[in-house]
């Protein structure tokens, strides 16, 4: 009897830098030999989009060299849109996992609520379909993705093992700007409490005409040691699980016993 030959896992790969970011092409080349591995991502950076969907105009889908021998798409919408696109006209089907990144710059804490990349990992879970987003503490244009590359491929490979994974399951993995002998390994988080301090700096443009520009500072609130920003402050490798669900199910205890209509 002849066995019959086990399909490769199809990985599809997104992020918000866009598809000429040397972040998405580093995560292309960490895991292309663990499966087919398929790129839908933005054809211009999109940071900051969050879980943003393209409506009222339409979409446009088009061929993209990206590595030799992986199929890659530009979207002109958001991450989020590259992301339902894929699933429904590029795989015509679900793929066994979804990866975003590997994005220029930190997504840990608050991050997450604006990341496009985390964004387009939460869509794939949204759809059941196990996710992953991969971010670097490095927003430089020349930024060594040696690190990173090493620790997706090991969190990568042992997401495809698990036979019983969550459908739902959403990683939000943070590397440290740091080379790979000096990251001290692996740390499952939680989400620390932390947001900007902002101000919009008020300037005035050659036709005298006012304009803002955000600024801000990190302020963390979070000093205990199961943390992201601890993790990472600390050489290792941080790995928080994320949902779509933003129920505050301990403050929905409370007011059904508190609150009687």
């Amino acid at each position: 009897m002849v066995k019959k030959k086990e399909e490769k896992p199809v990985i599809l790969i997104t992020n918000d830098d866009s598809i000429s970011a040397p972040g998405i092409k580093a995560l292309v080349e960490a895991v292309k030999d663990l499966g087919k591995v398929v790129v839908v991502a933005p054809d211009k950076p999109q940071s900051g989009m969050g879980h943003a969907i393209t409506l009222g105009q339409h979409l446009r889908l088009q061929k993209a060299p990206i590595v030799d021998g992986v199929e890659a798409y530009t979207c002109s919408g958001t991450p989020v849109d590259c992301v339902k696109l894929a699933v429904d006209k590029v795989l015509h089907r679900k793929p066994s996992i979804c990866l975003s990144g590997i994005n220029h710059g930190a997504n840990h804490s608050i991050n997450v609520i604006y990341s496009g990349t985390m964004s387009a990992a939460l869509e794939a879970s949204i759809e059941s379909i196990p996710s992953i987003g991969f971010s670097l503490l490095d927003l430089s244009i020349d930024a060594d993705f040696t690190a990173a590359q090493h620790y997706a491929r090991i969190i990568v490979k042992k997401l495809l093992a698990d036979k019983h994974l969550d459908k739902h399951l959403c990683l939000n993995v943070n590397i440290p700007k740091v080379a790979t002998d000096l990251i001290k390994g692996i740390k499952i988080c939680k989400q620390s409490y932390a947001k900007y301090d902002e101000k919009f700096v008020e300037r005035t443009d050659p036709h005298g005409k006012k304009y803002y520009w955000l600024t801000g500072e990190f302020v963390n609130f979070d000093k205990s040691k199961d943390t992201d920003v601890w993790a990472l402050k600390n050489n290792y490798v941080s790995v928080v699980p994320v949902q779509f669900d933003l129920t505050n199910h301990v403050i929905k205890e409370k007011l059904s016993k508190k609150w009687k209509w």
